[in-house]
């Protein structure tokens, strides 16, 4: 009882606990960063892919059996212009190019012949020339025998080219420097006109087509025509090569239609030696054809504008801005974004602390607080 008794007391006489300071307000703590303002070279990030400039199904002009196939002739290797790739057997072709010549042999005896006629057909036309109509003057003159024996002149001239033509036509050349990427004739095949013997695509260039959303397309430069270059241009495909390497290009043409599927603008970007076969160093990635690639496209530059991560823009194109410790909610006017920063004409100005840090409850004129410099 007297154990119960003094416990009682205790407690009666313990001192309140007091919430004093419990209300008042603190401060959020936040990280801001200031903002730059100047001028800026956007980038337009696209994916595309590659394609060669030139790109051909090589075909024979003539029939005939494959007599031989160059060496050079593998998919994979690279070849000269006018590098002798498949020869059809042309013996058919000499033999016709000899009877040819033979047609156009008999067809100039026929011309002088004919020469020799028409001394003697003026002669008969000076005993009764007056008494004769201009009809009858041509007959007497042999005029139409004379025409006939230039026009067979000028058949068998044109035939015997023809032929010439086909004889040449027999050694398959490569139209331009190029890359074989398949062979579809062999030694002894029998090849028709217009088949496909082979693919072959040019080694100078290739393409990137890529796609671009339609309102970024106005902020690109492309070359007023072939001699001059448009923006510049990176690509890189981090899925096929090492991290750091890259191709350098520049924007070549706007294809004037969308992509079917993905409603976007396409444009095509140029690399040159695609195949790195000119550079001097095997750092160099090839581009090959087919593979999907990542575009990094130079905008035109803006002037004067404010360039803000686009991580900090907030809802309704607005932006937390730290002013005198309090926190404004700003209302700006993008005038470019590209994959990266927002670049804005209004609502920041340079040397603005922007609020980096996402907060739960987001309340006009609250109390911010950074952390003190270290």
């Amino acid at each position: 009882m007297v154990s119960a008794g003094v416990t009682a007391i205790v407690f009666s006489t313990e001192p309140e606990a007091q919430r004093e300071g419990a209300t008042k307000r603190t401060a959020m703590l936040v990280d801001v960063i200031e903002v730059e303002q100047g001028d800026f070279t956007p980038t337009v990030v696209a994916t595309g892919t590659v394609q060669p400039a030139r790109d051909i199904m090589l075909s024979p002009r003539v029939a005939g059996e494959v007599l031989s196939i160059s060496d050079q002739f593998v998919p994979g290797s690279f070849v000269k212009k006018g590098t002798v790739l498949l020869q059809i057997d042309p013996a058919d072709y000499k033999n016709n190019v000899q009877l040819r010549q033979s047609d156009l042999s008999l067809a100039e005896a026929d011309l002088s012949i004919e020469m020799g006629r028409q001394d003697v057909a003026q002669q008969d036309y000076e005993l009764v020339g007056s008494e004769l109509s201009m009809e009858n003057k041509e007959l007497v003159l042999r005029k139409p025998q004379l025409q006939s024996a230039k026009a067979n002149v000028a058949s068998a001239e044109a035939s015997l080219q023809q032929a010439k033509l086909d004889l040449q036509r027999t050694t398959i050349r490569a139209p331009f420097d190029a890359h074989i990427i398949s062979r579809n004739a062999n030694q002894g095949s029998q090849v028709q006109a217009g088949s496909t013997i082979g693919r072959l695509v040019g080694v100078d260039e290739y393409w990137v087509v890529a796609n671009v959303p339609i309102a970024k397309v106005n902020r690109l430069e492309f070359g007023a025509d072939d001699s001059t270059k448009g923006s510049k241009v990176s690509i890189t495909s981090e899925s096929n090569w090492p991290s750091g390497q890259y191709r350098e290009g520049y924007l070549y043409k706007l294809i004037g239609a969308v992509d079917d599927q993905t409603r976007l603008a396409r444009v095509i970007v140029r690399v040159d030696d695609p195949l790195a076969t000119r550079a001097k160093y095997d750092t160099i990635p090839k581009l090959m054809i087919g593979t999907f690639v990542e575009t990094n496209i130079e905008a035109r530059p803006l002037k004067d504008v404010v360039r803000l991560s686009r991580d900090y823009l907030r809802k309704n194109e607005t932006v937390w801005v730290m002013n005198e410790g309090k926190l404004q909610i700003r209302k700006v006017a993008i005038l470019f974004e590209d994959a990266r920063y927002a670049y804005i004409t209004s609502g920041l100005s340079k040397g603005d602390k922007v609020v980096t840090t996402n907060l739960s409850t987001v309340v006009e004129g609250s109390d911010l607080r950074t952390k003190p410099d270290a």
